[in-house]
C-alpha cells in the first residue's frame, strides 16, 4: 500500500498574514498540525488537526473527534472549521462555541478531491461509499501511527449531511479492522448530523413537513408529493443516477411553489442558484450549485487560497482550495441516492454508540424523514428506544428556554436541536457544544 505522509507542525501562536498586511494572532496558544496522505496511487489527502485548548484540562483528558462535511465535495477543513467548530470563524475572530472545549478535531478533506484534498487522475476520485471508507481507513490508520498520543485518546466521529452518510461506513469499517487488528484506536461512537442517511426519506417527508408549516398550499403539496414519487419509483428500481437527476427536479418544484424556500434554513430564504435543465449533466451542476459550491463563498475562498494557503505552506501550486469539489460530486453521482439505514443497523449490532441530531428548521434532511429512517431500522431494541419519552435539553442550568429534546436507549440516542437548520454548530453553537460533551460522556442532559 502506498502512503505519503506530508507533515507540518506548529505548537506556537496561530499567525497569518493578511492581504492587507495586517498580522492576526490568536490570544491562547493553539497547538496544531496539518498534512497529506497518499491512501490511493494519485489520491492525496489533507487533514488538519487542532489539540483541544481547555482551560482546565490538558488534551490528553479529552476526546479526540473527526469531523466529516457534507456534499460531497464539501471541505471540512475550510466550512466545518471556520463556519461552524474550529477556533477561529472567517473572520479570524475567536469563536465562543468552539468544540476545541471540549475535544481536539481533525478535519479531513474528504473525499479525494475536496478542499485541499486533490488527485492528478480523473480515475482516483471516489464513485462509492465503499471507496470513500476505504481512503478514510487509510488515512486514519496512518494518522494513529503518526499521531500515537491519540491511540487510547475516545476518539468519535461527527458529521454533517453527506458527511453522516460516510460517518456510518467509516464506521463500521473502523469498527471491523479494530477487530481484526489492523488499526490501533479507541474508537467510542459515531455522531450523525442532519445526515443523509435515508435520501428518499428525507424527499417524501419535504411535501408534509412544508405543508406543517404553511410553506406549501394545497396545489404545491400535490405537486410535490407527484415529483417525490418518482424518485421513490426511481429509488426502488435502484435506477440511482436517475433518482439524483429527479431529485434535483423535485427541489425546483419545491422553490417554485414556496417563494424559493431556503434548504438549509427555511426561515432563512434565499434565492436559487440555477434553473433546473432537463440536460443531465447540468441538472447534476445545478445540484453542485446548489449544495456544494453554497459552502465555498467567495470570502471562504479567498481566506482559504490566500492566507490559510501561506500559513500551511504545503499545498502544492497546482491545487486550488475546492477546485476539484465539482468533479467530486459528480463522480459520486450513483451513490448519492443509495441509502444507508443497514449500515446503522450494522453498527447498533455492533453496540457501536449511535447518535443522530437533526436542526429543527432544516428541510433537505428535515427530522421528519431522520425519524422515518430511524422507525425502519432492525434493530432489536427499536421498540425500546421508542417508548422513551425525550427530556427537555437547557444550554446552562440557569437557562429555562427549551434548547432541544434528547433521548437514549442503549447504544442509540436522538438530539431535536430547536432554531437549527442544516448547520446545527452555526446556528446554535452553544447547544451543538452542550450536546458534544454529551455524546462524549463529559456531562449530563
Amino acid at each position: 500500500m502506498e502512503v505519503l505522509l506530508r507533515l507540518h507542525v506548529s505548537p506556537l501562536l496561530f499567525l497569518l498574514t493578511l492581504g492587507s498586511g495586517a498580522v492576526l494572532k490568536q490570544a491562547n496558544e493553539q497547538r496544531e498540525s496539518w498534512g497529506y496522505i497518499t491512501v490511493r496511487r494519485n489520491a492525496n489527502m489533507f487533514w488538519w488537526l487542532y489539540y483541544a485548548n481547555s482551560p482546565t484540562k490538558n488534551f490528553t483528558e479529552l476526546p479526540l473527534i473527526l469531523w466529516l462535511q457534507g456534499g460531497p465535495g464539501a471541505s471540512g477543513c475550510g466550512f466545518g472549521n471556520f463556519e461552524e467548530i474550529g477556533p477561529l470563524d472567517a473572520g479570524l475572530k475567536p469563536r465562543n462555541t468552539t468544540w476545541l472545549q471540549a475535544a481536539s478535531i481533525l478535519f479531513v478533506d474528504n473525499p479525494v478531491g475536496t478542499g485541499f484534498s486533490y488527485t492528478n487522475d480523473s480515475k482516483a476520485f471516489a464513485k462509492d461509499l465503499s471507496t470513500v471508507s476505504s481512503d478514510m481507513l487509510v488515512l486514519l490508520k496512518e494518522f494513529f501511527i503518526l499521531k500515537e498520543e491519540f491511540k487510547t485518546i475516545p476518539f468519535y466521529i461527527f458529521s454533517e449531511s453527506y458527511g453522516g452518510k460516510m460517518a456510518a461506513g467509516l464506521a463500521l469499517e473502523l469498527y471491523k479492522a479494530i477487530h481484526s487488528g489492523t488499526i490501533e484506536c479507541n474508537f467510542l461512537g459515531a455522531a450523525l448530523g442532519d445526515s443523509w442517511i435515508s435520501p428518499l426519506d428525507a424527499v417524501l417527508s419535504w411535501g408534509p413537513y412544508l405543508y406543517s408549516t404553511s410553506l406549501l398550499d394545497d396545489q404545491g403539496l400535490v405537486e410535490v408529493t407527484a415529483a417525490a414519487k418518482k424518485v421513490m419509483n426511481a429509488v426502488n428500481k435502484k435506477q440511482y443516477t436517475l433518482a439524483t437527476e429527479l431529485w434535483s427536479e423535485t427541489e425546483s418544484v419545491v422553490e417554485q411553489n414556496t417563494d424559493n424556500v431556503n434548504f438549509y434554513n427555511i426561515l432563512a430564504k434565499k434565492p436559487p442558484v440555477l434553473k433546473s435543465s432537463k440536460h443531465k449533466k447540468l441538472l447534476l451542476i445545478n445540484l453542485y450549485q446548489r449544495h456544494v459550491e453554497r459552502l465555498h463563498t467567495d470570502s471562504l475562498s479567498d481566506l482559504m487560497n490566500g492566507p490559510i494557503r501561506k500559513k500551511l505552506r504545503i499545498i502544492p501550486d497546482s491545487v486550488r482550495w475546492g477546485g476539484q469539489s465539482e468533479e467530486v460530486f459528480l463522480h459520486m453521482a450513483e451513490d448519492f441516492m443509495k441509502p444507508v439505514i443497514d449500515i446503522v443497523d450494522a453498527l447498533l449490532a455492533a453496540n457501536v454508540n449511535v447518535t443522530v441530531y437533526n436542526g429543527q428548521l432544516d428541510l433537505i434532511v428535515d427530522t421528519m424523514g431522520q425519524e422515518a429512517w430511524v422507525r425502519k431500522l432492525k434493530w432489536p431494541k427499536l421498540k425500546q428506544f421508542s417508548e422513551q419519552k425525550w427530556k427537555a435539553m437547557y444550554v446552562s442550568p440557569e437557562s429555562s428556554e427549551t434548547a432541544a429534546f434528547y433521548k437514549s436507549y442503549e447504544n442509540l440516542a436522538f438530539y431535536w436541536i430547536l432554531r437549527a437548520g442544516h448547520m446545527v454548530p452555526a446556528d446554535q453553537g452553544d447547544v451543538a457544544l452542550k450536546m458534544v460533551k454529551m455524546v462524549t460522556q463529559q456531562t449530563q442532559w
